[in-house]
């Protein structure tokens, strides 16, 4: 049919004819980033918007020298680039060479402005961040009924623990009256004593996540009694409500994976924990018993019986102990008095010969000195008729009668007459 072209036909006229515009070959444009995100293979897929409009944009990996900075959702750049017209899908879009930052969005000053604040009021301190329950049974989600945030959440659950009760509370994540809506559902859920909440939504570009920036979503999270998991976006979105809930989730999926706890793998640590608490109550017991036995011991060792016994066997062996001391003593006694018998013995025999020496000598002296001697050798021992010596003639006058001892008896004799002699002494006339 005349006049009528193929899809294929129209964009590339509308192709070359961009190309054709000087002005779409090298232009700048002026704008505030949104929905920015970075590719794996290296290239930055984002959004220009202003008061009036957008403008989808890319900077491929191999342009990336042309950026100096990371950019964010809320910045204010300039782009420099070509407008072109991809073909297969009959959609223009920027393709940046160069970005410069030229200041920042409204919405993100206003973002900065409310996260100071909320700082200052210690709202982000860790002193409040509440302990997520490692084996929650119930699980409260507040987010869209529908999309792909609810079903990842699902599906995570389902896969790690089919027990967990999953409780949502189908809320309004974007757009007008999105807040309220997430605040109502954060009080229901925490007036219903359920382990943890999660928060959140799918990604978006920071107009599509301000719900979750709003001061009220904060302060709803904060005074919430259940630990809340906030799980908002992508994980290069981060929003408010992360910094104020207990625990921030990259994604949704991850979200799941920290409030749901894998039941085969509770079931592993559950069995593991009963081996080894099997094992600890039978060391223990065994410690038990090995006491037991030592008390019972300690019961034999002094049941009254037993220490009789004893002290009867201890009172034997002393006394053979002191019979043996006493007959050791008897003995070292008799040894010690016979010992001195017999130097007694030899004293009394030497003392004994000493004396009979002394005896004799003296006995000898005595001998010598004896009268009996003298008249042995013819001499006789002279007395008057009254026994008394004569040692005198003068004592003895004629007449008078006298006796004369001899050796072998007496004789009795009369004085007829007497002569003086001269008698000589030791020491002179």
């Amino acid at each position: 049919m005349a006049g009528v072209y193929s899809v294929t036909q129209v964009n590339s006229y509308i192709k070359n004819m961009f190309t054709q515009d000087f002005l779409l070959r090298r232009i700048s444009v002026k704008g505030e980033v949104s929905n920015c995100k970075y590719h794996s293979s290296g290239h930055i897929y984002f959004t220009l918007k202003d008061g009036g409009g957008t403008l989808s944009a890319v900077m491929f990996a191999g342009q990336r020298r042309g950026l100096k900075f990371h950019m964010a959702e809320g910045q204010q750049v300039i782009v420099k680039g070509t407008v072109d017209v991809y073909e297969r899908d009959g959609k223009y879009q920027l393709y940046a060479s160069e970005i410069e930052l030229s200041g920042r969005g409204d919405l993100y000053v206003k973002y900065e402005k409310l996260l100071r604040e909320l700082e200052e009021m210690g709202m982000f301190a860790a002193q409040y961040k509440r302990p997520i329950p490692r084996y929650a049974k119930t699980v409260g989600i507040v987010t869209a009924p529908t999309g792909a945030a609810i079903r990842d959440i699902m599906n995570i659950s389902r896969r790690r623990n089919p027990y967990v009760q999953l409780i949502l509370y189908p809320a309004l994540v974007q757009g007008e009256g999105a807040k309220d809506s997430i605040v109502r559902g954060i009080k229901t859920l925490d007036a219903m004593g359920l382990d943890v909440l999660i928060v959140g939504r799918g990604g978006g570009s920071i107009e599509d996540l301000w719900a979750f920036n709003e001061e009220s979503v904060a302060r709803a999270i904060f005074s919430c009694n259940t630990p809340v998991i906030s799980a908002v976006g992508h994980e290069t979105d981060v929003t408010i409500a992360d910094y104020v809930a207990d625990l921030r989730a990259p994604t949704p999926s991850a979200a799941a994976e920290l409030a749901v706890f894998d039941y085969v793998q509770f079931q592993a640590d559950l069995w593991a924990r009963r081996q080894k608490l099997s094992r600890e109550m039978g060391f223990f017991l065994d410690q038990v018993k090995g006491r037991l036995k030592q008390d019972e011991l300690k019961i034999k060792l002094h049941h009254p019986q037993h220490v009789i016994h004893e002290k009867r066997q201890r009172l034997v062996d002393l006394e053979d102990a002191l019979n043996r001391q006493i007959t050791d003593l008897i003995k070292e006694d008799k040894r010690k008095t016979e010992s001195r018998k017999e130097w007694l013995t030899k004293a009394m025999n030497k003392r004994t010969e000493q004396d009979k020496k002394k005896l004799a000598l003296i006995s000898g002296k005595m001998w010598g000195l004896s009268p009996l001697k003298k008249l042995s050798q013819g001499y006789g021992f002279v007395t008057d008729g009254d026994g008394n010596r004569v040692e005198s003639v003068k004592q003895t006058p004629p007449g008078c009668e006298i006796v004369v001892q001899v050796t072998d008896g007496r004789l009795r004799a009369q004085v007829k007459e007497r002569q003086e002699v001269q008698v000589w002494q030791k020491n002179g006339i």
